[in-house]
């Protein structure tokens, strides 16, 4: 996606770490680099909005369960696995969550 003008910040950087900058967990520079880009192209506008939107309905929808600490920390391990080009083990880190749940609660 590209409104087709020149920016400082590509189009596919901006959706590329489009999260990171909703969930504000970029540093302040970037963060500012991806306002102007937003502000000055449409249809990275629209993406936001979109991608904004969805999230404030998976919160009011989901929103009120809590996640375990080691569950989040094991998918956060995955994303920066996969963030760095390496290979992902192959094994559901929901499911040994769950059971690490399930074994505290025993």
């Amino acid at each position: 996606m590209s409104c087709g003008d020149p920016h400082e910040t590509d189009c596919s950087e901006v959706l590329d770490h489009l999260y990171e900058f909703l969930d504000h967990e970029m540093p302040d520079g970037d963060c500012a680099k991806f306002e102007v880009h937003i502000d000055e192209c449409s249809p990275c506008l629209e993406k936001y909005g979109l991608e904004q939107a969805v999230k404030k309905l998976v919160k009011r929808c989901c929103g009120h369960d809590d996640v375990p600490a080691d569950l989040r920390s094991k998918v956060m391990g995955r994303i920066e696995l996969i963030r760095a080009g390496m290979t992902v083990p192959d094994h559901d880190v929901v499911t040994e969550a769950k059971q690490a749940d399930a074994a505290r609660e025993a």
